[in-house]
Order: structure tokens, then sequence, then C-alpha cells
């Protein structure tokens, strides 16, 4: 176990209630939410260049998020989306997002999309272009 996690920091959106953002403070992560800054109802797009703004990894439930045309995620500071298999428990989403921040102790979360399942996790790497 590392004595410190690293200086990541997110953006939990709208989806998300107190406890999956306790678990994140409880893991020492700099959090902020979408219902904190009043952002509730805005558009994907708003969210996202705001996420890049403030280099912060959006973690979502939405799965819009997941295309990368739309929202590359190497112009960030990553992307999470976690899918939820129908009627979950708020017990699964925490085990999941535990999962999810345990994982990040092996490969950075800034410029990947996570996609983060009851079972496994996939990370998507920015596509790297010659200039």
């Amino acid at each position: 176990m590392s004595s410190s996690p690293p200086s990541m920091k997110f953006k939990l959106d709208e989806n998300f209630g107190t406890r999956v953002q306790q678990v994140f403070r409880t893991a020492g992560y700099d959090v902020q939410t979408v219902r904190e800054q009043h952002l509730q109802g805005c558009s994907d797009q708003h969210l996202y260049e705001i996420c890049c703004a403030e280099e912060r990894c959006l973690v979502t439930l939405d799965l819009d998020f997941a295309n990368v045309l739309r929202f590359p995620p190497g112009q960030n500071g990553g992307i999470v989306v976690i899918r939820l298999p129908r009627n979950p428990t708020p017990e699964l989403l925490e085990r999941m997002v535990r999962q999810f921040l345990r994982a990040t102790a092996q490969m950075p979360v800034q410029q990947h999309l996570w996609i983060v399942e009851a079972d496994r996790i996939r990370v998507y790497l920015p596509e790297e272009h010659d200039s």
C-alpha cells in the first residue's frame, strides 16, 4: 500500500451520491462533484470542457462519455465510465469504485478512458499522432 495517493483530481458526475464521494475522500483524493459546483443538467460537452480546464478526471455512469471521438481522453485528466449491471446495489457501486481506485496504482488515469465493469476494467490509451 502506498503512503499517499497520487495527485489525481476527480470530478464526480451528478449521478453519484455522498457515499461514493466519501470513498474518494477517505482514500485521500481531491474530489469535487457536479452538484457542489451547481452544474447539474449542463451539457456533456460543457462538463467535459470544465474537467479539461480543471485537469480533473471525470467519473460518470453516463455511457456517452465512452465515445472517444466526441470526448478524447488524451486531452484531459481522464474519463472513467462505470458500467453498472441492472438493479445494482449501493454496495456494488462502492466496490466497483474501490476496484477502480486500486487499479490506478498500476496505470495512470490521466489521458486515458477507463471502462469499469463489475468483473473487469478496460483501459483505452490515447492514440499517438505524428505531427
